[in-house]
């Protein structure tokens, strides 16, 4: 093989060194890697594969990295330069434009891509990004409907794309670059707003307004929304359709890949198409000979497969696994009507590097490596003997369940141990029945009915699957080496090699699967102050034992940060709270209770409203050194039948940690008389960090709760651009004054402080800061308005 293929990993290595930088290089510096680049593979194709074969491929793996990088680099900086202008962000503007994608109906809000084509504020054209977000919160209760390719004039406000920075969280900044959008907003359409104005439909994104067409006949015939959701997952991509509560169900069961357009799902798409195909070319040679002269009918079959499984795939949304799908199927078949073989990995490279070169930020989407990861498996480990389709499906399914599981562990911290049986039984079911139907429901919409009974009687089998006992384990997420060393035991499990040396492979998992989070020493403590937008949500860690002090806030019907933050979060840490306390009832505080209780129902629960036990001034108790004590509300702040006889905010559970040295406090929305009242019942307390109350509002961190506190570090957990104005201004002049740091989440992410570094508060977002990330949160004006949905 020739060095100059060592280009193709080298181009893999470059992509994922460009991606660690958290700022873009200058557009010099870029062109600079593009010609050193060009100089390198000019010097491998003259070495050649002679004697100097390892400077040859040392200089093309070099090469392929530096063009990689370069290239990247240079799209990244022209994504950047349309960047929202910070003056922009919070003001009404009026856009012009389409709807360029298929839209997604939550329960409590429309929200669609917008292409724009004009914008002006107050009359004066501006610049805005190409592709922007927007979300319409009124629009189910108008009976407006949004179809993609429709042209409208739109009152929008928008602000740069920003989201929760959390460790082993979803990064919404990243999917929101990869997709081009340089701004997210929401329709202003209240009483003194401009209405919307629709200008017809414009025929541009004709394959968006298919995809919505066949969706809206989906949901319009299929009457179970749970079905009417998987199929518009697999006819038409539409990932969204499905529950939160399905794709948990399928998640723990294992079978998440097959509820969206896999690779799968394309080849089988394929092979169908190349047999109707080669059948349907074979019958028009009867009427017209000729045919088979121009083109025979096994390249016109193979090809017509490859272009009909092009077009299924760009149709469901073009994901990477079908994408890698397409890309391989047409690399095979070209070099077999080239009467040529090339190596599975040279194949395998390929694609790669050709999804890459569409996208190369999908290098950092778990979908990018569970699938190439998955395929690379199957061909190493595949069995030179012959063997029965049933033997065989056994075997793949068991050597991807196992090479896949430390990847799992990686990506997700949770390994599936259902999820060999739940795939042996929804591979054929959904591939050979379900897919099908639902396909041809497109041309007959009554087999839209047969496929959705054969989805509640898979959900019926999962359910009673994810019922095991041990269906679901959950692992902290491991450092990356250690990672790495439990993927490469995995791959190594399944390979084709004596059992002598696959037994290694456990070595390298048996640390992975052991590894725990360090925790601190007995008698110390730390705070992570959890980035949930606006909205409250804490986790203080001692040696052994752990606290959850609020859940997060309810985004909306159907969403909370319980769900979607809080509780991934803890089970990527390794922890279980012994006790969770919520400070009061208000949903920004006590919105993700129920997804927190149910992943831990044997936490002790103490609230101030009736959640679990009643949090009452003078409860303490220790662990590990550790003092917790409440000190609000007093017994008589409640009514004889228990209810609060003060407002939601003055009912805060007031908790006070610390190991007689160190002291942080959190007092939830606690207003300034409250804080007053405390602070002169006991002069004597102190504080080394305080949660600011109700998230530095100016009706909290009263003056006399800060003289007598003293804290040095404030943590302000706050949405950006929040449309409350927190921390208000003057909330942090009395900080400045004071010479107390404060922190807020919008600029820091998930804050952690330790009491053995009380000065010290360690930003998330500074420690994983990638130039995609947003550049600055500024701190909204009081009273400025933004997005109600967060």
């Amino acid at each position: 093989m020739h060095p100059l293929w060592a280009v193709l990993p080298g181009v893999v290595l470059g992509v994922a060194l460009q991606l660690q930088q958290a700022r873009l290089w200058p557009v010099a510096a870029d062109m600079g890697l593009l010609a050193a680049a060009v100089v390198l593979a000019s010097v491998a194709a003259r070495v050649g594969a002679g004697r100097r074969a390892g400077l040859a491929l040392g200089a093309a793996l070099l090469a392929g990295a530096l063009a990689a990088a370069g290239a990247t680099g240079l799209r990244a900086a022209r994504y950047q330069a349309q960047a929202l202008a910070a003056p922009l962000e919070g003001v009404n503007l009026v856009v012009t434009g389409q709807v360029a994608t298929l839209p997604q109906r939550g329960t409590d809000s429309d929200r669609f891509e917008f292409v724009v084509e004009s914008a002006t504020r107050d009359g004066q054209a501006v610049d805005l990004p190409p592709r922007l977000l927007i979300s319409d919160f009124r629009g189910q209760g108008t009976g407006r409907t949004w179809r993609a390719g429709d042209a409208w004039r739109l009152t929008v406000r928008l602000k740069r794309p920003h989201g929760a920075s959390n460790p082993h969280g979803f990064d919404r900044e990243r999917w929101l670059w990869e997709r081009g959008i340089g701004a997210t907003g929401y329709l202003r359409d209240g009483p003194r707003d401009p209405a919307p104005v629709f200008l017809g439909a414009s025929g541009s994104h004709p394959v968006e307004a298919a995809r919505q067409w066949v969706a809206d006949r989906i949901a319009a015939r299929v009457q179970d929304p749970r079905s009417a959701g998987v199929l518009a997952a697999l006819v038409v991509g539409d990932q969204a359709a499905i529950e939160r509560s399905d794709w948990t169900l399928f998640r723990d069961t294992g079978v998440a890949h097959l509820m969206s357009i896999s690779g799968l799902h394309v080849t089988v798409f394929a092979w169908v198409a190349t047999a109707c195909i080669g059948w349907g070319w074979r019958r028009w040679a009867q009427v017209w000979p000729g045919v088979l002269l121009a083109v025979p009918a096994p390249r016109a079959a193979a090809w017509g497969g490859v272009l009909a499984a092009a077009a299924y795939a760009l149709f469901s949304g073009w994901g990477v696994p079908a994408q890698r799908t397409v890309l391989m199927l047409a690399l095979v078949v070209g070099l077999r009507q080239g009467v040529r073989q090339w190596p599975w990995p040279l194949i395998w490279l390929l694609a790669m590097v050709a999804v890459l070169a569409l996208d190369p930020w999908a290098l950092v989407q778990p979908g990018f490596w569970l699938s190439f990861v998955a395929v690379g498996i199957l061909f190493a480990s595949g069995s030179r003997q012959k063997v029965g389709p049933v033997r065989r499906l056994l075997r793949e399914q068991a050597v991807v369940t196992v090479a896949l599981a430390p990847l799992g562990v990686l990506l997700f911290g949770q390994l599936s141990l259902a999820g060999l049986v739940a795939n042996l039984l929804a591979i054929p079911w959904v591939t050979g029945v379900v897919t099908p139907l639902a396909m041809l429901g497109v041309v007959v919409p009554p087999l839209w009915d047969l496929a959705a009974l054969a989805v509640q009687g898979l959900v019926v089998c999962l359910d009673g699957l994810a019922g095991w006992r041990w269906a679901t384990l959950f692992q902290p997420i491991p450092p990356l080496p250690l990672a790495l060393c439990g993927v490469a035991g995995g791959l190594l499990l399944v390979l084709r090699l004596p059992w002598s040396l696959r037994s290694a492979g456990l070595v390298l998992l048996t640390p992975m699967l052991l590894w725990s989070p360090a925790r601190p020493e007995v008698g110390e403590f730390e705070v992570l102050a959890v980035d949930v937008g606006q909205g409250s949500a804490v986790l203080v860690r001692t040696a052994g034992h752990s606290l959850l002090y609020d859940t997060g806030p309810r985004y909306g019907p159907g969403s909370d940060a319980g769900d979607r933050v809080v509780v991934p979060l803890l089970r990527a840490l390794g922890e279980a709270p012994d006790t969770v306390v919520v400070s009061h009832r208000d949903s920004d505080h006590s919105g993700g209770s129920a997804a927190v209780r149910a992943a831990w129902p044997q936490a002790r629960w103490l609230s101030s409203f009736g959640e679990g036990e009643r949090c009452l001034a003078g409860q303490r108790w220790q662990w590990d050194g550790v003092d917790f004590e409440l000190l609000h509300p007093s017994p008589e702040h409640f009514d004889d039948a228990g209810q609060g006889r003060l407002p939601s905010n003055a009912m805060s559970c007031v908790l006070r940690v610390g190991n007689g040295q160190r002291w942080a406090w959190l007092s939830g929305d606690l207003d300034a008389e409250r804080e007053t009242r405390l602070a002169l019942a006991q002069p004597q307390l102190r504080a080394d960090l305080l949660l600011a109350p109700h998230h530095g509002s100016a009706s909290s961190s009263s003056p006399v709760l800060l003289n007598t506190l003293r804290p040095s570090v404030a943590l302000v957990q706050s949405g950006y651009r929040n449309r409350f104005g927190h921390p208000a201004r003057v909330v942090q002049d009395r900080y400045d004054a004071r010479a107390m740091r404060w922190v807020a989440s919008p600029h820091c992410g998930a804050a952690l402080w330790r009491s053995n570094d009380p000065l010290s508060v360690h930003c998330h977002r500074d420690a994983v800061r990638r130039y995609w990330h947003h550049p600055g949160a500024p701190v909204a004006d009081e009273g400025d308005e933004t997005d109600p949905g967060g």
